[in-house]
């Protein structure tokens, strides 16, 4: 199967050089607007950064298999919905579906590297999302692109049998650190699929983090969104210009 078309994007460039890129994957019937957007309401601002670019992709309308797709937490009210996979349901307990996960990690690898041909190390970019767009970030990283700076998923899971645990049971180089953040009172990604992911991600040798926020449902707020900008920053710290420029 052919990779998807160049994916839509909204973009916050750096208000100064450019030497790192971060790509935040919305959730599901979402778009990358919608959470800039967001994320911009939370904040007062863009999330932005000195040195680094933040890109907010869009994902392709998919048609839908999973009835709960119609839930009320979201706007997608029909057959079509902006999604990075597809789904039979939203559970952690049941099978992945794999060939549209597989379709959109070609068309996220595109995006990658649009950014390695603009010049950005590959160890100089992140990959993260809220949701559905941590799963996919997840995805990408640990099945294709060991070599990214770091992953971060915002109330996000993988299936208990996911092929980012399968694939790395064989791994041995060194892996993307993850920054997870979960609310307790989430009702449709339950804490505890959250929790499940990060301790299984750990056994199987990830750097990672689980910050939790009672109370919180299935959203962001601005203590998480700080804490993930402090992280970033821990990443991709500002590089000092080359002596040439």
């Amino acid at each position: 199967m052919a990779a998807p078309a160049a994916l839509q994007r909204s973009v916050v460039s750096p208000a100064g050089r450019h030497t790192a890129s971060l790509i935040f994957l919305h959730g599901s019937g979402d778009t990358g607007q919608g959470a800039r957007t967001w994320i911009k309401q939370i904040l007062n601002q863009d999330m932005a950064f000195q040195h680094i670019k933040v890109i907010y992709p869009t994902a392709p309308a998919r048609y839908l298999v999973a009835p709960e797709f119609a839930r009320p937490y979201t706007p997608m009210k029909g057959a079509f919905s902006t999604v990075w996979f597809d789904r039979y349901k939203i559970s952690n307990d049941c099978p992945e579906h794999i060939e549209s996960i597989d379709s959109m990690c070609r068309g996220l690898t595109d995006l990658i590297n649009d950014e390695i041909k603009n010049g950005i190390a590959k160890n100089r970019i992140l990959i993260g999302g809220f949701s559905m767009g941590g799963g996919m970030a997840m995805h990408l990283a640990y099945r294709f692109h060991q070599d990214l700076a770091g992953v971060f998923a915002l109330s996000s899971f993988l299936n208990k049998d996911s092929a980012v645990y399968q694939a790395l049971k064989r791994n041995e180089s060194v892996l993307p650190e993850l920054f997870q953040c979960h609310g307790t009172a989430d009702e449709l990604v339950l804490y505890s699929w959250g929790e499940e992911t990060n301790k299984m991600l750990k056994s199987l040798g990830v750097s990672t983090s689980l910050h939790t926020f009672p109370n919180l449902n299935h959203e962001l707020s601005r203590t998480e969104i700080e804490k993930l900008k402090t992280w970033i920053v821990k990443k991709l710290p500002v590089e000092a210009a080359k002596i040439n420029e």
